[in-house]
């Protein structure tokens, strides 16, 4: 089995760290940055954020003494970064060197790109209300709140918060899916059957808490108020910026990036590694499944769908060792070739197949949310005229016919959609296929205001 702790990845928490992020720099040195961010809901009230930020000193990296505290840096960098760029009714395609230098600096130790990410927002984004001097495996989630925001909103804490819980839950999954690895390594079929039992009800699990985003994170307040500073740089042409990007400091060639997403969570990437699930530029996806398939042809269709995906670019954006645990996965996966030589066990090719019907399920369930939380809101903002005061950046209103975008640049349903019909393509059995083919798997659960997304 792979040693997850050399891929910085634990066995209780999976993805998170094994200790509570670092709140504060503890150095004074640090201070201009830390009292900045501490306050950055109040500053982005009154849009003062440029001139402040225009008035700190440029600081060193080299009083970081540890990894948590460079995490802590790019978290507090990042947040400004995004709030610099999108923090009035005009973006600015300019970070200034008191951001920009030491953002660089952060990332490239972390192997991440200069922006905020996934894990500055949310991974390495939450702390203890009253301290129990336990580590993250013993979190209890009455007792846990985000490090920062940009608005100081309940819904924008929730909303990093359900994707700290989904990734501590998302522990188990990863070691079921490991599991399942290693026993398709070993040819212990039975063993096999049973980590794909397991693993089909865990993702079942992450799909439960997916939904419960709905609870206390409001589609307009996320819309309109927190989605705006979540977006990048990259495919921002239609929002104010240039379409090279954005200058960072003192350099002459733009940079572009795409902002934070779910889409650089390590966890259902991994998921996709350990079933062979693949994936394609929007608009070019083979569909194996609708013809005589074998795991040779299946193969064939890999070589091809790296080349300009999308969630394959994402993983630039996830920290170094998550990147590299991915690729060691991609590499070493043997489950979906040991199911296919194994056909005529009904029984393995059923977990298999359930495993996919599960994550294809998740991806039904994120589709639902995706299109109560942007899709919908966005074909409000035209009928709300007067009465909506809209933001900069992804909450303006769009032309008539303009697609919807994620805060990486996509084209959102399309994207989507696709990656979802993709994750049925490996299926094993015949009774996998027609389940998961295109059109036939239909999500069970109530949808709210009689979404039909297709």
């Amino acid at each position: 089995m792979l040693d997850v702790l050399l891929f910085d990845i634990d066995a209780k928490t999976g993805f998170l760290p094994a200790k509570f992020p670092v709140t504060r720099l503890a150095d004074e040195y640090y201070q201009p940055w830390e009292d900045l961010v501490a306050n950055l809901p109040a500053i982005l009230l009154t849009k003062i954020i440029r001139t402040l930020v225009d008035k700190i000193p440029l600081l060193s990296t080299d009083r970081l003494v540890s990894t948590e505290n460079y995490r802590r840096a790019y978290q507090v960098l990042g947040f400004l970064a995004h709030a610099y760029v999108w923090g009035t009714n005009d973006p600015v395609d300019k970070l200034p060197e008191v951001i920009a230098k030491p953002l660089v600096e952060t990332a490239d130790y972390l192997g991440l790109p200069p922006l905020g990410t996934y894990a500055s927002f949310c991974i390495w984004n939450f702390k203890e209300i009253v301290k129990t001097g336990g580590d993250t495996a013993d979190m209890d989630f009455d007792n846990i709140a985000t490090i920062n925001t940009f608005t100081g909103s309940i819904d924008e804490s929730w909303f990093y918060l359900v994707s700290v819980y989904f990734e501590l839950a998302g522990a188990t999954t990863v070691k079921h899916g490991l599991d399942a690895m290693e026993h398709a390594q070993n040819q212990n079929i039975p063993q096999l059957i049973s980590a794909l039992q397991a693993l089909a009800q865990n993702i079942d699990h992450l799909g439960s808490i997916l939904l419960k985003m709905e609870e206390m994170c409001d589609p307009y307040v996320f819309y309109f108020r927190i989605r705006p500073y979540l977006a990048g740089w990259e495919n921002m042409t239609e929002v104010g910026l240039d379409k090279e990007g954005i200058l960072y400091g003192t350099e002459t060639k733009r940079r572009a990036y795409a902002g934070g997403l779910n889409a650089q969570s390590s966890l259902i990437q991994f998921l996709d590694s350990v079933l062979s699930v693949h994936h394609f530029s929007t608009g070019q996806r083979p569909v194996p499944h609708k013809s005589n398939s074998n795991a040779d042809n299946f193969e064939q269709f890999k070589q091809l769908s790296h080349k300009n995906d999308f969630l394959y670019r994402m993983r630039q954006y996830m920290p170094r060792e998550h990147r590299d645990f991915l690729q060691m996965v991609d590499e070493s996966s043997t489950v979906r070739n040991v199911v296919m030589a194994n056909k005529s066990n009904g029984e393995l090719t059923l977990s298999y197949d359930a495993c996919l019907a599960m994550l294809k399920l998740f991806r039904d369930k994120h589709i639902q949310i995706m299109t109560r939380y942007i899709v919908l809101q966005a074909k409000r903002a035209p009928s709300m005229g007067s009465l909506l005061t809209l933001r900069s950046g992804l909450a303006k209103q769009k032309k008539n016919g303009a697609a919807e975008k994620g805060t990486g640049g996509t084209s959102l349903l399309p994207f989507l959609k696709q990656c979802r019909d993709e994750t049925g393509d490996p299926a094993a059995g015949n009774w996998g296929k027609r389940l998961l083919s295109d059109g036939v798997m239909r999500l069970n659960y109530s949808k709210p205001n009689g979404i039909n997304e297709d």
